[in-house]
C-alpha cells in the first residue's frame, strides 16, 4: 500500500490558485484537501482569498481614485524588485 505525501502550508499557497481555477491534477487535489481539512490557518486562508476574488471582481478602473491607480501599478511594478 502507497501512502499519499501531504502537502505543506507553504506549498499549499503556491498552488492555491490552481485550486480555484479548477485546474489542479486529481492526485494533487486529493493531497490539497487532505492538508485543508485538518488546517485551520489554510482554511483561513483559502477563504480570505475567496472573499478577496470576490470583492475585487467588483472593482473597474474607474472606481479607483487615481492615487489609488498609480500606487497600485507602482507594487505591482516593482514586485519582484527587492
Amino acid at each position: 500500500m502507497t501512502s499519499i505525501r501531504t502537502i505543506t502550508c507553504q506549498e499549499l499557497t503556491e498552488v492555491l490558485t490552481d485550486y480555484l481555477e479548477g485546474v489542479m491534477t486529481p492526485d494533487l487535489l486529493v493531497r490539497f484537501e487532505g492538508h485543508l481539512a485538518p488546517c485551520p490557518g489554510c482554511r483561513t486562508y483559502l477563504e480570505q482569498m475567496r472573499q478577496t476574488i470576490r470583492l475585487t471582481g467588483t472593482l473597474t478602473e474607474e472606481t479607483l481614485a487615481p492615487e489609488t491607480k498609480d500606487a497600485l501599478l507602482g507594487i505591482f511594478r516593482n514586485w519582484n524588485k527587492g
